[in-house]
């Protein structure tokens, strides 16, 4: 039977500092000379062990995606949005391929409900030893109304949301040019922070791989739903082929 649950350090947790809800909290990640253990680096871009392990069994690492503390994914140049995808994605590689782990996971926060502490631009690479992170992954989560479909990567809104109501996807065709796979990533997070519902300020990013593919779930995050919470029911939004449209419109137009 897969492992499904994992214990979480709450003595831990309650030492996280919290620089999204206090914009007082100094952040740890600005403070460059201080970061301990540094894995990896190539220019502002940092992977680094997390200080705040919080979870039993798992190696938990933190990328730090740039030096400007108030940058944000959706406004990267082309040139260090590639940089930090390719980053990311050759050491999630490196920890899948390592046989260290059962899954990994990768994975960004940003805003107050996206379930992160630190407003510093940052994702996060975390290697489970008995937990399988894709027990619940379905193909069906990532069908939907298309936005962009060429060069091995498709762009959709979910018709079978994994959560419910908006959520984006991206695929990637293994051997397709990361480029596009990335400018869809940029696209979807900068419609929902500036196009999407006026009270959106936070979205996850959620990378998986399955059969040879690499997918990515843009999920906007709000209040989440009790039919979903208490029973898993998720619902459909009911305009999901205007926000196709409208993100085609706005990013796609030919």
């Amino acid at each position: 039977m897969k492992k499904t649950h994992i214990n979480f350090f709450t003595e831990v947790g309650a030492q996280k500092p919290n620089s999204i809800r206090n914009k007082e909290t100094p952040c740890p990640f600005c403070r460059i000379d201080e970061l301990e253990e540094v894995l990896d680096k190539q220019d502002s871009i940092i992977l680094v062990k997390n200080k705040y392990t919080v979870l039993d069994g798992a190696f938990q690492t933190v990328l730090i995606e740039t030096d400007e503390c108030e940058g944000e994914l959706s406004n990267y140049s082309k040139d260090h949005l590639y940089k930090v995808l390719r980053f990311g994605l050759k050491h999630w590689d490196n920890m899948l391929n390592s046989g260290k782990y059962t899954s990994v996971m990768f994975f960004k926060n940003h805003g107050p409900l996206s379930g992160g502490t630190i407003r510093h631009p940052h994702m996060q690479i975390i290697g489970l030893n008995e937990v399988d992170c894709l027990h619940d992954f379905s193909e069906n989560q990532f069908k939907g109304l298309p936005i962009l479909e060429k060069e091995g990567v498709k762009f959709t809104v979910s018709t079978e949301p994994r959560v419910g109501f908006y959520e984006l996807n991206v695929i990637w065709e293994k051997g397709a040019e990361l480029s596009l796979f990335a400018d869809c990533i940029q696209a979807g997070t900068h419609y929902l922070l500036n196009h999407f519902h006026r009270s959106c300020t936070s979205y996850n990013l959620f990378f998986y791989k399955h059969n040879e593919k690499t997918y990515c779930k843009i999920m906007p995050r709000f209040v989440t739903s009790p039919l979903y919470m208490g029973y898993g029911v998720q619902q459909v939004a009911n305009n999901i082929d205007e926000i196709a449209q409208s993100i085609k419109d706005i990013y796609f137009k030919a």
